[in-house]
């Protein structure tokens, strides 16, 4: 077994057991985790150049195997209930997030280059806002953009399963796909994205008709590209914005397009009063009065990369070895896995019992706390550590409570409600 997994046996024993522990729960209790500090919480005599030697290809597979067990172990949580989430089997949300690393990993892991950075090494995420659960981890260098790593998305889904991205996966090849596969997709539209009329198959002027349009909402059946790649009939949903919203975006396109030395187009100025998005769910199953709050959702996944860097420190690694800067990510990633899933579990619970949530945020906090003295117990006697984990699960959960505005709806409450109360106020909806 050792040497299989790259555990040879150097100046003190280290177990494949000992070593995922470490890297997992041992890693999510060190603020900044440091050879000296991995070595501190291990039982054996093992000395800080004996455990650099652990870091392997072999080892950086063995972590790497595990995480990719432990993501399709089926859990048993309940998914959350809503009319407007019951049509869907899962709902996805894709992003990416990346960080620069050692120079020394440049030709494994490579950067833009020029005055951007010489290496760095970029995640791709999936996370099922029904269970409550990351659904898809991995990891690629920095220079694998998101709308290359867009191919790899169809294959993750399912019949009835609805993919929520931004424009960087934007690309019609990939919307084929997904509705070839009776699965639904939900995204912002591609500005300068060529439009025709789905019945009639005229062109359309999105930015002529926004002009003279009076409404809150617009919405109509079109058609995206052209030639082989055009897809078959979806839905465009136009939301207006407040005018502060659509003020700001003016403001920061014609930063933009004076620093590319060119005048902003009118049709663009136009746009910028108005949110665009594109799905192939139908009417039925997504109203219009719901389509903001179901996008809404996608920033589930931007607070998730936000805790993987300020709780985990994903982009924190001292070093320019390869393997180790693998298995330190991986040993951070299994451990995010074991915490969403406490959280799907306890927020599930405590809305059925008192319509509360649960904060992933102060649980990750909480368990952070506890990850040191936990990861030692188990590595000593696993039944202490399983009297120590009971003992303080009831009462860190008890400081894990999400408190929320009286004022305004959580995502949770408007899809349960069924309706976006922005579309019901006196100045409109304000859709960032």
């Amino acid at each position: 077994m050792a040497k299989q997994t790259g555990f040879q046996q150097r100046k003190g024993r280290l177990t494949p057991y000992e070593f995922l522990v470490l890297l997992t729960v041992g890693q999510l209790g060190m603020p900044h985790p440091s050879l000296g500090g991995m070595v501190a919480a291990l039982p054996s005599g093992i000395s800080r150049e004996a455990l650099h030697q652990r870091f392997t290809a072999p080892a950086a597979a063995f972590l790497r195997h595990c995480l990719h067990a432990m993501l399709r172990h089926k859990f048993p949580t309940a998914p959350v209930r809503t009319s407007l989430l019951q049509p869907f089997a899962r709902v996805l949300l894709v992003d990416s997030s990346s960080w620069d690393v050692s120079e020394k990993l440049r030709a494994v892991l490579p950067g833009a280059g020029g005055n951007a950075s010489k290496a760095n090494y970029k995640i791709q995420a999936a996370y099922d806002s029904k269970q409550g659960a990351l659904a898809f981890l991995a990891d690629t260098a920095g220079t694998v953009s998101d709308n290359r790593y867009t191919d790899h998305l169809p294959a993750l889904l399912n019949k009835t399963d609805l993919l929520l991205i931004d424009q960087g996966y934007f690309k019609l090849t990939t919307f084929n796909a997904i509705m070839n596969k009776g699965a639904f997709f939900l995204t912002r539209l591609f500005i300068g994205m060529v439009l025709e009329d789905a019945g009639t198959q005229e062109p359309i002027d999105l930015g002529e008709v926004l002009r003279h349009s009076q409404e809150l909402a617009y919405a109509r059946q079109v058609r995206m590209g052209q030639g082989p790649n055009q897809t078959r009939a979806c839905r465009l949903v136009c939301l207006r914005v407040s005018a502060q919203v659509a003020n700001a975006r003016r403001r920061r396109f014609k930063a933009h397009a004076r620093k590319q030395g060119r005048t902003g187009s009118q049709r663009h100025l136009v746009l910028c009063d108005w949110t665009l998005l594109i799905t192939n769910v139908p009417e039925p199953w997504l109203p219009l009065a719901m389509v903001r709050a179901l996008y809404t959702l996608r920033w589930q996944i931007e607070l998730l990369f936000k805790q993987f860097k300020s709780i985990l420190r994903v982009q924190h690694a001292n070093t320019g070895n390869e393997h180790r800067l693998r298995c330190e990510l991986y040993g951070k990633l299994i451990a995010a896995v074991w915490v969403h899933r406490i959280h799907a579990v306890a927020t599930t619970a405590r809305w059925k019992a008192a319509r509360q949530e649960i904060s992933r945020d102060k649980l990750y906090k909480r368990l952070q706390e506890r990850a040191f003295t936990l990861a030692q117990l188990l590595m000593s006697s696993g039944q202490q550590a399983r009297v120590y984990w009971f003992q303080e699960l009831e009462s860190l959960l008890m400081h894990c409570r999400k408190y929320r505005q009286r004022s305004r709806m959580t995502t949770r409450e408007m899809l349960e409600a069924g309706f976006d109360p922005k579309l019901h106020t006196q100045n409109g909806p304000c859709l960032a």
